[in-house]
């Protein structure tokens, strides 16, 4: 087998892969074991099928929407409610 030449990207690329860390989640989501979030990222994908990994995402991917919708209502609702006493 012949040795890979070190080139200039493979350097930077294993510079980078080295001095990132990955994100924990524990950071980010909530404290609380019986969180559904928790469950939900430690839960083995690989007995889903192709179909049903798809269908996941579209639930996901809908209540992303849902979860930005009510942010930007919270974000509207205050910037209403700031505009109002301003006056």
């Amino acid at each position: 087998m012949a040795a890979m030449p070190i080139t200039r990207a493979s350097l930077t690329d294993s510079v980078i892969r080295s001095t990132i860390l990955p994100m924990d989640l524990d950071d980010i989501l909530p404290k609380r074991p019986d969180d559904p979030l928790v469950a939900l990222t430690r839960q083995d994908l690989d007995p889903f099928s192709v179909e049903e990994l798809t269908q996941r995402i579209a639930v996901l991917e809908a209540e992303i929407a849902r979860a930005k919708a009510k942010i930007e209502h919270a974000v509207n609702h205050r910037a209403n409610a700031e505009g109002l006493f301003k006056r």
